[in-house]
């Protein structure tokens, strides 16, 4: 199915600007405002509910690189947005909104048609306009659940220090050390103790140990 790979789902848009204005370029503005986000677990998009990772760029212009050679531009520049989410769009859409309203207005507030959207319902409405189907989607990895993939690496982490501490260790005490090591992590407690979303060091990744 176009979109869709297992229980991931690929987004892509194609939101055309505005023309530039005697103040200024519309690609310039969101440019600027795309470096000033925060990065990291600080980022507006990190708490976004069911994405595992998203990418925004502005594209200006595409050039034709076959034979014979010829010119074609394209009618607007374009901002671009990339996701990849867990389950199906408009559920994903409406988080989106919920958690991530005043950055989605500071970013998209330079393109053709976003100045209708009042609300969640008619921002699901835009963006659904200016997807385009992605019919060859791939997810790089599995198709779990954000929280299950973030425990997971949290888990995979953690063991790797066990390892590395409890060397030479005879079985008994082993042992007693996995025990005490297994009711700390909790492995089947998706909530916490876990990967913050986002982070991107160990110094500051781990939330929720007791």
């Amino acid at each position: 199915m176009p979109n869709k790979n297992g229980n991931a789902y690929g987004l892509t848009l194609l939101c055309p600007l505005l023309e530039d204005t005697a103040e200024g370029s519309r690609a310039t503005t969101i440019r600027d405002r795309l470096r000033e986000l925060p990065l990291d677990a600080d980022s507006p998009f990190a708490l976004v509910p069911n994405l595992y990772l998203c990418r925004m760029f502005v594209l200006d212009d595409v050039l034709f690189q076959g034979h014979p050679a010829s010119e074609d531009h394209l009618r607007s520049k374009y901002l671009v947005f990339v996701a990849e989410i867990h389950g199906e769009l408009e559920p994903f859409l409406k988080g989106f909104w919920q958690h991530a309203e005043p950055s989605i207005r500071r970013l998209w507030d330079q393109c053709i048609g976003f100045d209708a959207v009042s609300g969640t319902r008619e921002f699901v409405q835009y963006i659904q306009r200016c997807q385009v189907e992605t019919t060859f989607y791939f997810m790089g990895s599995n198709d779990l659940s954000p929280a299950e993939q973030l425990k997971g690496l949290y888990l995979k982490q953690e063991l790797a220090k066990f390892a590395r501490t409890h060397q030479g260790q005879d079985a008994a005490s082993l042992q007693r050390a996995f025990r005490t090591f297994v009711e700390r992590v909790e492995p089947f407690n998706l909530t916490r103790p876990s990967w913050r979303p986002g982070a991107a060091s160990l110094e500051t990744a781990v939330v929720g140990e007791r």
